[in-house]
Formats: C-alpha cells, structure tokens, sequence
C-alpha cells in the first residue's frame, strides 16, 4: 500500500518543530521539507516561513485537529 502525503501546514522551523513533538505525541507520521535550508545551501534565497509540513493522507484529519489547537496555543501568547 502507497503512502501518500498531504501539505498540513507552511511556518518557520521554530513553529514548525512545536507542531512536529505534538504530532509525534499522538503518533502521527510527518515530513518536513524544508526549502529554506535547500536554498541557502544551493545559494539561493528564500523566506524563512518556508518549511513545510506533510501528514499521511489517512492521518489528515487528525492531525488538522492538533494543528488549530496549536495555532490557538501561539495566538494566546502573543
């Protein structure tokens, strides 16, 4: 069976690693690409808020429930 993944979320690293240990609590499978770190070591330029976050397609759900916990725990300490 093909495991396919869907774009969850687009962010800077550091916003990005709190969603990651959420997600990994919970047992949901991510990756991250991250096209700020591939541009600056081919010398390119890019915007920071260039890292990207991929969940399995069967895990999509559950993982957009996490994210808008996540996005209200940011929003509440700020």
């Amino acid at each position: 069976m093909k495991n396919e993944y869907q774009k969850l979320f687009t962010s800077s690293t550091i916003i990005i690693n709190g969603l990651t240990t959420l997600l990994e609590e919970q047992g949901i499978r991510y990756i991250i690409k991250d096209r700020f770190e591939s541009a600056r070591l081919a010398g390119f330029g890019e915007f920071m808020n260039a890292v990207e976050i991929h969940v399995q397609s069967s895990q999509l759900a559950e993982a957009q429930k996490i994210l808008e916990t996540y996005k209200l725990t940011l929003n509440s300490e700020s």
